[in-house]
C-alpha cells in the first residue's frame, strides 16, 4: 500500500480498493487530477524559488525542493508500505546526506486543512525518518490565496501518528479483502476516476442516492424505515412516506411526493410532467422574435471566466448550420475589450431574452454590468432578460435521471458533443494548457466545447417548448 491508497481510503474505501486491485480499463482519466497536479507543481515551484528537482539524487545534492521521490519500507506486522511525498523541503538538521534534512509537504486547495493532509504528512514522516536517519517533528501544508503563498506547520505528535497507524491497519485489511460497498455519500463520486464503474452497479442495485435530492442521511433514514432501493421507493405510498420524513418538518409531504415521483421516473425510464402552467407558452412567446443562448467557461478557483459564448437564434426554424456562434475570450489583459463585446452583443437586440442553463451565466453578466457602472435600473432590466432553463426544467418535469446537469439532460435528449468525454473541468484543463504552452489548438478545443454547450442548451429549450402541452 502507498500514500495514494491512504488518501483514497480516507475519502472512500471502495476507491482505495479499486486503485489497488481494480481493472484499469474501467478507470476514466480525470481532468481534476491533472489540474490539481499542475497547480501543485506551480505553487511548489514558487515556494522553492524554482529550485525543484526529482528523485534520490536531488536529496543527495541537497536541493531545496524534491519531488518524484518514493521510499519503500516495512511499517509493522510485516506490512510493506511505500510513500510518495508530494514535496520534500530542505531544512536545517542532520541526516545521511549531511548537515541538512527534509520535511514532507503537501499542497492544499481551499482554506481547510483536512484529515487527508494531516494523515499524508504523518505517514510520509514515518518512512522518511528511518530512510534519512533524522527525526521529523513537523510537516508543511502549502497553499495559495490572493496570489500569495501560505505556509502552515503541522506538528506530527504521537497521537496523530497513532491514528494514522490505526487507519493503515484498516486500509491493509480493506486491500486484502473483497471490494467494499459503494459509498452512501455519492456527492464525493463526481470527480472520481471510478465513477462510471460504480454508477453502473448503483443503478442495477437501485441505490437510493441515485435519486435526485436524496443524500446519504436521507437514504439512511429511508433504509431504517424499510425502503432500501429505488424500486421500493417508487411503489411507496406518498402520504405514508411523508409521515416518515419528519426531519423535513412542514415540507415532509412535498419531499415525499418528489422522491416517489423521481423514483418512478428513474425506474420506468419515463419523464413525468409536474406543471401545466403557462410557463412554457410564455417561453415560446418571449423567444418568438429571436433570442440568445449564453454559456461561459470559468476557473472557479481563480474566479475568472475565460470564455463567453453566444449563440444567436433569429427564429426557431433556423437550421443548426446557419446559427451564428460568437466566442469571446476573456484574457486578463483585455478584460475591458471582452466586456465591451458582450455589451455590444446584448444591446444589439435589446428585446431578446437570453437563455442559459444554471445560475452562473446570469451572475457573471450582473457582475460585468456592475464593473461597467451600470445603474440599478439598467442592471435590473438586463437581468430580467435572462431565463434559466435549469430552473425551468426542474419546475416543469421530473426526468428519469440521477441529476439535472446540462450534460445529463441533453445526453438523455440524444445530444452528442463533437469531442468525446468532455466537461467543464476538461475545458479548464485545456485553458491551463493554453496558458502554459500558448498552443492555439487548446483554444479551438475550448471554443468547440462551448459551442456544443450552447447547442445542448438549445436542444433542452426545444424539448420544453415541443412538450409544453403534454400531460401525465
Amino acid at each position: 500500500m502507498n500514500s495514494l491508497h491512504l488518501k483514497s481510503f480516507i475519502r472512500c474505501k471502495r476507491k482505495a480498493w479499486l486503485d489497488f486491485k481494480g481493472k484499469k480499463s474501467y478507470e476514466v482519466w480525470s481532468p481534476h487530477k491533472a489540474i490539481d497536479k499542475i497547480n501543485q507543481f506551480q505553487i511548489f515551484s514558487e515556494f522553492c524559488n524554482s529550485h525543484i528537482y526529482t528523485g534520490l539524487k536531488a536529496c543527495e545534492n541537497g536541493y531545496q525542493g524534491v519531488i518524484g521521490f518514493k521510499i519503500k519500507g516495512n511499517l509493522f506486522q510485516d506490512i510493506n508500505a511505500e510513500i510518495r511525498p508530494q514535496l520534500l523541503v530542505k531544512t536545517k538538521g542532520k541526516s545521511i546526506w549531511g548537515q541538512y534534512k527534509y520535511l514532507p509537504a503537501v499542497y492544499k486547495l481551499g482554506h481547510k486543512t483536512t484529515k487527508e493532509h494531516l494523515f499524508d504528512l504523518a505517514f510520509s514522516s514515518m518512512l522518511l525518518e528511518s530512510f534519512q536517519e533524522s527525526k521529523i517533528e513537523k510537516g508543511l501544508v502549502i497553499s495559495s490565496f490572493s496570489k500569495k503563498i501560505n505556509l502552515e506547520e503541522i506538528y506530527l505528535n504521537k497521537k496523530l501518528r497513532k491514528k494514522v497507524l490505526n487507519v493503515l491497519l484498516s486500509l491493509n485489511e480493506c486491500l486484502e479483502g473483497f471490494m467494499p460497498e459503494i459509498t452512501q455519500d455519492r456527492k464525493k463520486c463526481t470527480i472520481c476516476t471510478w465513477q462510471k464503474f460504480c454508477d453502473k452497479e448503483a443503478k442495477e442495485n437501485g441505490y437510493l442516492t441515485d435519486i435526485d435530492g436524496i443524500g446519504s442521511k436521507t437514504a439512511s433514514a429511508l433504509i431504517k424505515n424499510g425502503i432500501s432501493d429505488t424500486q421500493t421507493l417508487a411503489s411507496y405510498n406518498e402520504k405514508q412516506l411523508g409521515e416518515k420524513l419528519s426531519k423535513f418538518n412542514d415540507k415532509k409531504y412535498e419531499k415525499a411526493t418528489a422522491f416517489v415521483k423521481q423514483a418512478q421516473a428513474y425506474t420506468s425510464g419515463e419523464p413525468y410532467r409536474i406543471s401545466n402552467k403557462n410557463d412554457t407558452k410564455d417561453l415560446l412567446e418571449k423567444t418568438s422574435s429571436g433570442f440568445y443562448i449564453f454559456d461561459i467557461e470559468s476557473n472557479p478557483d481563480d474566479k475568472h471566466d475565460f470564455l463567453y459564448g453566444f449563440l444567436k437564434i433569429n427564429h426557431w426554424f433556423t437550421k443548426k448550420e446557419n446559427l451564428i456562434y460568437e466566442p469571446i475570450l476573456n484574457l486578463k489583459n483585455n478584460k475591458e475589450e471582452s466586456y465591451r463585446k458582450i455589451v455590444e452583443i446584448l444591446f444589439s437586440q435589446k428585446e431578446w431574452p437570453v437563455l442559459h442553463y444554471g445560475e452562473t451565466e446570469k451572475i457573471a453578466i450582473i457582475n460585468i454590468a456592475k464593473n461597467l457602472n451600470f445603474s440599478f435600473e439598467e442592471i435590473d432590466a438586463l437581468a430580467s432578460r435572462f431565463i434559466d432553463l435549469h430552473t425551468f426544467m426542474r419546475k416543469s418535469w421530473i426526468l428519469p435521471l440521477k441529476n439535472y446537469g446540462l450534460k445529463t439532460v441533453s445526453n438523455w435528449l440524444g445530444f452528442e458533443w463533437m469531442q468525446k468525454n468532455v466537461s467543464g473541468s476538461k475545458a479548464l484543463y485545456w485553458w491551463i494548457q493554453y496558458q502554459i504552452t500558448e498552443n492555439e489548438i487548446f483554444l479551438k478545443k475550448i471554443i468547440q466545447y462551448n459551442k456544443d454547450d450552447c447547442l445542448a442548451t438549445l436542444q433542452i429549450a426545444e424539448y420544453l417548448i415541443k412538450n409544453q402541452s403534454k400531460k401525465n
